[in-house]
């Protein structure tokens, strides 16, 4: 996970030296596009995934396995219509989408099409391979889609290709051959959890009851994490794209800029990705077995690793940042060194509260982890829309760690109140 996100900001700092900056700020706003509608349909289905497989695998016992096939079957159901409803509305809204966002682009419009389908079976993938704890394999997904992508870039830099709709091409070949990889792996079989003891399958003092998954009920859970992935790319997203949108003639390549900015957090957020493939399903098993102290101890040791590497980012950033950006995005644009910091503090609130809401997920409390991404989305749009007379690129790294911190406030609250009833449920079994 560690060399994909590497791969990943290589992809971007190829680009942006081999591309002109409005049409490598057009590459920006396509990926923008692109990884709103994959994080905001597909990822509700990976987290539900692996939610329901670790849970039912911790409950299993001697069998092993997730006891039925019913849970993939109505996961998959939801994402193919997710899938056919975004397919549907990304055509009716062709037009705005080719020549307001992409620049008049069809090969750019079809290109966002193409790579949001092939994300679908992606995601259901990792769902699975999360829950069933193969993180290798879930990792080397990853990798595979990242390094078929950056050849792209490659080819464009070194002159064996040319152009935006080349480089934007692997967002598309990246997914589809890993779907290759995937079909081979089902078709192989994943590997089975190992066997577990009689004792561990027992049920535990305190532990949580899951209520019977069913199609209504995964439908509403997901719908949950649905609404708490679109304020995700709210704070991911918006920024390049209101920057585009207000700046006239010369808003897509501001808009790159403000793009390589928020690179600061979109790169350890590729790297998170692996903690949240490991931390969910974890958690899952903990809260499945009545382990509410080693469920709070885990939350609380990733807080406390987040704070030393948002710290260690930030001086780092407050040193060489500036220097550092135009080495890797070249451009006449001038980084400021305190904005770079404060953004790389916003970094570290956004991972601590992403993991705050995995622990919320993991407890089923995805309506109210909703709620509360409701509010950080909310607090960082209305900063966002202040006019700032340091400059846009300032702006958005204002806007982004007020709103991160207003929305660890509250994950945080929740994460505090759920875990004082869990403690209250095993003290009380405990007393019985």
């Amino acid at each position: 996970m560690a060399a994909t996100g590497l791969v990943t900001y290589a992809y971007f700092s190829l680009a942006s030296h081999a591309l002109a900056p409005a049409d490598y700020g057009r590459i920006t706003l396509l990926w923008a596009a692109v990884f709103i509608a994959v994080s905001v349909l597909y990822r509700p289905v990976e987290q539900l995934l692996a939610r329901t497989v670790a849970d039912r695998d911790a409950r299993a016992g001697l069998g092993g396995g997730i006891g039925s096939r019913r849970p993939l079957r109505d996961a998959a159901r939801i994402q193919l219509a997710l899938a056919a409803a975004f397919t549907a509305a990304a055509l009716a809204l062709r037009a705005p989408l080719q020549d307001g966002l992409l620049g008049g682009s069809a090969a750019l419009y079809w290109i966002l099409l193409g790579a949001v389908l092939a994300y679908a079976a992606s995601y259901f993938a990792r769902g699975v391979l999360s829950g069933r704890g193969r993180l290798g394999a879930y990792g080397g997904l990853l990798l595979l889609e990242s390094s078929v992508r950056v050849l792209f870039a490659i080819a464009v830099a070194v002159g064996l290709a040319a152009g935006a709709s080349f480089v934007a091409f692997g967002m598309v070949v990246g997914p589809a051959v890993s779907l290759a990889v995937v079909a081979a792996f089902f078709v192989r079989g994943t590997p089975r959890p190992p066997r577990t003891s009689t004792a561990m399958a027992l049920p535990q003092p305190g532990e949580a009851v899951e209520p019977e998954f069913t199609l209504r009920r995964g439908a509403g859970y997901a719908g949950g994490v649905l609404a708490v992935m679109a304020c995700e790319q709210a704070f991911l997203n918006v920024g390049p794209v209101l920057v585009n949108a207000t700046e006239g003639a010369g808003g897509a390549a501001l808009a790159g800029f403000v793009f390589n900015a928020l690179l600061i957090v979109r790169a350890p957020l590729q790297l998170f990705q692996a903690v949240q493939a490991a931390i969910l399903p974890h958690l899952t098993r903990l809260r499945a077995r009545g382990h509410a102290d080693p469920f709070q101890r885990g939350v609380t040791l990733t807080l406390l690793a987040i704070a030393g590497f948002a710290a260690l980012v930030a001086l780092a950033l407050l040193a060489v940042g500036p220097p550092l950006m135009g080495v890797l995005f070249g451009g006449g644009y001038e980084y400021g060194r305190g904005g770079l910091a404060l953004l790389g503090l916003g970094m570290g609130l956004y991972l601590a509260a992403a993991t705050l809401t995995q622990a919320a997920l993991a407890r089923g409390q995805a309506g109210a982890a909703a709620a509360r991404w409701a509010v950080g989305a909310t607090a960082f749009a209305a900063l966002l829309v202040v006019p700032s007379e340091s400059g846009r690129v300032l702006g958005v790294e204002l806007a982004f760690t007020g709103g991160a911190l207003v929305l660890f406030i509250s994950l945080y609250a929740l994460h505090r109140s759920a875990g004082r009833r869990d403690r209250a449920l095993a003290q009380s079994v405990g007393a019985d």
